[in-house]
């Protein structure tokens, strides 16, 4: 699993620059539509699915645990294709696709952060970002007839605490990659 983050430690940080991205433009254009913003929405989770399917088939060597990955970045490339085939279909379906989705990656994420914390240094990002998306999952859930504006700035909020999490995990990991390329001897355990 070291193998893996250490090797691919862009996708993390591309998946939050994207998520960054999403949250930045959903507030900048409050007035969208509903439809607009299940759109952009749509097109982050089937980018975020590919991602998370790819770095999973690229894990199958170094992780036994690479089948769970595959299906969690399968099922955002299955939300994703939903969204984006039917953007009219009830702001109720949409929440419950959304939140359905923020739970079994925020699950997941949790569940790696809690297997990676004795070989990684700052797996606690990794954590945290598990929590936001199930913390976003179950508000999304509590209340699911939030007027688009809420759901919007709840989606943006979502998105960029994500996505900030995201990239401090990718550049974490690739500092942690320098330091296992340094010569033995130079680099402390956890450092």
């Amino acid at each position: 699993m070291l193998e893996y983050l250490t090797r691919y430690w862009w996708i993390p940080l591309v998946q939050g620059l994207l998520g960054i991205g999403f949250g930045v433009v959903a507030f900048l254009q409050p007035g969208m539509t509903l439809a607009v913003l299940v759109i952009y929405f749509g097109a982050w989770v089937l980018v975020d699915g590919v991602f998370a399917s790819v770095g999973a088939i690229a894990n199958r060597r170094f992780s036994s645990d690479w089948p769970f990955a595959l299906v969690l970045g399968l099922l955002g490339i299955a939300v994703g294709i939903l969204t984006l085939r039917s953007p009219a279909a009830t702001e109720l379906a949409l929440l419950i696709y959304i939140a359905a989705w923020a739970l079994l990656k925020g699950a997941m994420e949790i569940a790696l952060a809690i297997k990676l914390r004795n070989e990684i240094e700052g797996e606690w990002w990794l954590a945290l970002a598990g929590v936001a998306s199930v913390a976003f999952a179950l508000l999304l859930l509590w209340n699911p007839a939030p007027g688009a504006l809420a759901l919007l700035w709840l989606l943006a909020s979502y998105a960029i605490a994500f996505g900030v999490l995201f990239v401090a995990l990718g550049l974490r990991v690739r500092s942690f990659r320098r330091q296992m390329e340094l010569p033995r001897g130079v680099m402390s355990p956890r450092n």
